[in-house]
């Protein structure tokens, strides 16, 4: 016997001979499977009317038709695979058969010891098609990898990539924080591609997207008959990410009850369909995206906090782009290339005075605003070099704070003579954050980039009673 398992698969066997459909009944129940046979078209039209399979195991030739009819009536629900059995020497049977939708098929006289292969790969196939449908609804809003601009990352990543390696098979969730449009997606994928799993899917997913009423059949599925339009079963995104990993990006927007879903999900590796009974193993790795501050929503009772500490294993902070310096010309070459490459354009450079307005540009929307901008400059620009002039005109007059000749904050500053007090220039730094903040500590932390914990021990010390909040 196999050292493998069916269980949580429903499965049809339509077969007249007695002895055969015996023997793969039985074998089928030894991997756990749940196994109806039928012997007849009729009786097979009959269980598929009330019941619910993942797969069905159909001979071509039986007593009151032919079992390629109930492929050409679309008798099987879409989530419900078909395997064919044909005699040797009838393989028409089975070629018209894949033709008209079936997964695959198996000849006999056939050993059972072949249908875990052939069982797998039809679940694999069927997770493909799904994986598929998936991919088509969210190509439109992918964004293409942007190269070497993000080599800050590349230490966090390696030590992420490291312990995957170590722990294949059971990987730990990674959270992933930053403003929208930092890049959050690029890195999950990133750091799908890079891990061991890489040959297996990465399925993504905007929660933020997801209405309540819906929420559930999308990521778990539901049976035929869950709901009112549940005509079919359909499978949910954590079985099509069996085996791979899971993108939930702006996890915080699902609802408490879909939070402890996903948090089950997580600890017990076992997942239910909307409207199911069975219990439905999976290995998915979890990478979980926000742009708010989890911590700050577990404060306010707005993000579970048992699902937070089980996501807050690896955490990756994007900064913001306006932060990265220089790194914002390297970051727009990269796209700029790729926007050529992609639609063959022609050649054009970043003047002077194009850097130099992408350097002094706010970049509220991040690296998903810089890309919009390049883009939007290739098509208005008329010479070879693009010089983002509308840029001062969408950014507005601006009103810099006063700042004094010996102001470390002026653009201006010499350092004195007798040196210089970073620690004084800190904690300045830190009660402009806070006056610009209404002395909230938190949002203050974010604008100067660094942890609450970090800023409240400024602040506080080791004085345990202190919130800062």
């Amino acid at each position: 016997m196999p050292d493998v398992t069916l269980a949580g698969l429903s499965i049809l066997v339509v077969e007249d001979e007695r002895l055969l459909c015996k023997q793969i009944t039985a074998y089928l129940e030894k991997l756990d499977a749940d196994v109806t046979g039928a012997n007849t078209v009729q009786a097979a039209k009959r269980f598929l009317a009330d019941l619910d399979f993942d797969l069905v195991l159909l001979d071509v030739n039986l007593p009151d038709g032919r079992g390629t009819d109930l492929l050409k009536e679309r008798i099987f629900p879409a989530n419900t695979g078909v395997i064919v059995m044909t005699a040797e020497g009838a393989i028409s049977g089975a070629v018209e058969a894949m033709r008209l939708g079936a997964l695959d098929y198996l000849v006999k006289p056939f050993d059972p010891a072949q249908l875990p292969l052939v069982v797998g790969r039809a679940q694999r196939n069927k997770r493909s098609a799904r994986l598929e449908e998936h991919r088509r609804r969210v190509t439109a809003g992918q964004e293409f990898f942007f190269g070497k601009s993000l080599a800050h990352l590349e230490g966090h990543l390696q030590k992420i990539i490291a312990a995957d390696n170590r722990v294949q098979d059971r990987l730990p969730p990674v959270l992933i924080q930053g403003e929208t449009g930092t890049g959050k997606t690029t890195i999950a994928r990133r750091l799908h591609r890079q891990g061991p799993r890489a040959s297996q899917p990465l399925v993504e997913v905007n929660c933020s997207t997801l209405p309540d009423t819906l929420a559930e059949s999308e990521l778990f599925g539901h049976e035929r008959g869950a709901f009112t339009d549940a005509r079919a079963a359909r499978m949910g995104l954590f079985e099509a990410a069996n085996g791979g990993a899971l993108f939930l990006d702006e996890l915080p927007s699902l609802s408490p009850a879909m939070q402890a879903k996903v948090l089950t999900a997580i600890e017990d590796r076992k997942i239910r369909r909307l409207g199911g009974t069975r219990e439905l193993p999976i290995d998915v790795r979890i990478i979980a995206a926000t742009n708010r501050d989890l911590k700050e929503l577990v404060a306010e009772g707005k993000f579970r906090q048992d699902l937070f500490h089980r996501l807050d294993l690896f955490r990756l902070q994007l900064p913001p782009l306006r932060e990265r310096g220089d790194d914002i010309l390297k970051l727009a070459e990269t796209l700029l290339m790729r926007l050529r490459e992609r639609h063959h354009l022609p050649r054009k450079a970043i003047s002077e005075s194009g850097k130099k307005r992408l350097l002094a540009h706010p970049w509220p929307g991040n690296v998903r605003e810089l890309a919009h901008e390049i883009e939007r400059a290739i098509v208005f620009s008329e010479g070879d070099t693009l010089d983002f002039e509308h840029l001062e005109a969408s950014a507005g007059p601006r009103s810099p704070a006063p700042a004094r000749a010996g102001d470390w904050f002026n653009p201006d500053f010499t350092f004195p003579a007798e040196g210089f007090l970073i620690e004084e220039a800190i904690n300045r730094l830190i009660q402009h954050a806070l006056k610009q903040t209404g002395q909230n500590v938190s949002a203050a932390a974010r604008l100067l980039g660094v942890s609450r914990d970090y800023l409240r021990y400024r602040l506080f010390g080791k004085q345990s009673g202190k919130t800062g909040d």
